[in-house]
């Protein structure tokens, strides 16, 4: 949950699907748009009982020295401008971020209550690039209040120092992008569409968790949009 260009720290955000709601709603997207929701596996049959369409999925993982030296390798140099990415600058933020990259790319398939914080947010970070939408965002006294309600929110205190992070996927342009604040740009990880969103981050997260065979402390959260005939 990184984020060191400042000495600006805010509490980390559970990985808590009511959580996360009771944020987005509070910042202006409409709760009859889009709901998050747990992903209890990573299987065919627990990834259908998830509601579709799938929008986003976010995704919680340790860190560790194996795990980022990995990465550091999937840097892809160039990417679809169409792509909405900021970087984080502010420790522990990654979940919110996460969540700002999850809905700045849907942006034209949900609505969002006009005037509201996300609304203008979104509208005054358009055309900056990712280090400006970073800045943009840890002087923006407004959002801090709110990941500080929402963080205090959870069912757990909330720790002053995590050793996990979130990241995001999305479906731009017929592409599957990893949204990694902590990145130095969004990495693709190939074709996807939004009919199968879900499927191709689940096997991104996969070979993620792999990486990883010593620890269980992992999140699967699924942004989705509704439709008013899913069940859950």
């Amino acid at each position: 949950m990184a984020g060191t260009s400042t000495a600006k720290k805010w509490l980390p955000l559970e990985a808590n699907p009511d959580v996360m709601n009771q944020f987005l709603w509070g910042l202006g997207l409409l709760e009859e748009e889009a709901e998050c929701y747990d992903v209890y596996g990573l299987d065919g049959e627990l990834l259908e009982m998830v509601p579709k369409p799938v929008l986003a999925v976010l995704f919680l993982f340790p860190l560790s020295p194996e795990c980022e030296a990995e990465r550091a390798k999937e840097d892809n140099k160039n990417y679809n401008k169409k792509v909405y990415f900021m970087k984080q600058t502010v420790g522990n933020a990654c979940g919110t971020i996460g969540l700002l990259h999850a809905i700045g790319n849907v942006t034209s398939q949900i609505k969002l209550r006009e005037d509201s914080f996300l609304d203008r947010f979104y509208k005054a970070t358009a055309n900056m690039n990712p280090e400006e939408r970073a800045l943009y965002l840890e002087n923006d006294t407004e959002m801090e209040a709110a990941h500080s309600v929402a963080a205090t929110a959870g069912d757990t205190e909330a720790p002053e120092e995590v050793d996990t992070h979130f990241i995001c996927f999305s479906c731009v342009d017929g592409e599957l992008y990893e949204l990694d604040g902590d990145r130095p740009r969004p990495v693709s990880h190939g074709p996807s569409s939004p009919s199968t969103l879900l499927e191709d981050a689940a096997k991104v997260i996969k070979g993620m968790i792999q990486e990883n065979p010593n620890t269980m402390n992992f999140n699967v959260i699924a942004v989705s949009k509704k439709t008013g005939t899913s069940s859950y």
